[in-house]
């Protein structure tokens, strides 16, 4: 059953809020960062950022990163609206389009955006293929001009939907490591092939800020000493 009303849209995306907070609250979180953090929410963190995650892995930033600085892109399909209100509960700010719905509006838009903003995309959504970055995310890289930093996250316990991104929920109690790659940085030519180059360097960053974040959880598994950040827990 489809939500219409305004109102049941805006409540039906406090209570999905709610529920991300909640739930987010039994994780253990821990954040590795290659080198430098490249974390929002510490005081008197510079710069402005272009965030790529895995659309499966979509609760690790929504719960400890909703801040009104990051703009989101929302899709315009039929429970966008509702995804927009749930994150707009969580604390964000959102764009609306994809690459099947309003994309050239909302391209303008995040570029408009990302001159006093961070910028967080799912580069294979919002149908995928899974875990292959589309070229769009190239292009708005180049336009922005920001720079990528790659989240990688891995969970030591968590089921998956049976959906196209095979969506990660981590089991109560489970453990959830992050880990950020240091920023790839673009200059804003347009030029034949930019786009492919672009996209193929943020998938690769991508794949191994992931790769590294299932290596740590195995090695930890097996008693190897690392060191560890522990998140903030979601507000």
């Amino acid at each position: 059953m489809k939500i219409r009303g305004p109102w049941l849209v805006a409540f039906a995306g406090w209570c999905i809020a709610l529920l991300v907070r909640t739930w987010m609250r039994t994780i253990r979180f821990e954040y590795h960062p290659q080198e430098n953090r490249y974390d929002p929410n510490d005081p008197g963190f510079q710069g402005r950022y272009l965030y790529c995650f895995w659309h499966e892995h979509i609760l690790v930033p929504a719960s400890q990163y909703a801040r009104r600085d990051i703009q989101v892109l929302i899709s315009k399909h039929a429970d966008g609206q509702m995804i927009a209100r749930a994150c707009k509960s969580l604390g964000f700010s959102t764009v609306a389009g994809s690459s099947t719905r309003g994309g050239a509006e909302a391209v303008k838009e995040l570029v408009r955006q990302g001159e006093s903003c961070h910028l967080a995309i799912t580069p294979d959504g919002p149908k995928g293929p899974r875990r292959q970055v589309q070229q769009g995310v190239g292009y708005l890289a180049l336009k922005t001009n920001l720079p990528v930093v790659a989240f990688g996250v891995a969970y030591s316990s968590c089921w998956r939907f049976n959906s196209w991104d095979r969506f990660a929920l981590p089991k109560p109690f489970s453990r959830a490591v992050l880990v950020t790659a240091c920023p790839l940085e673009f200059g804003q030519e347009m030029g034949r092939g930019m786009l492919e180059k672009t996209a193929g360097q943020i998938q690769a960053a991508l794949d191994a800020v992931n790769q590294r974040a299932e290596e740590i959880l195995t090695q930890s598994s097996r008693g190897a000493d690392g060191t560890s950040t522990p998140l903030r827990k979601a507000a």
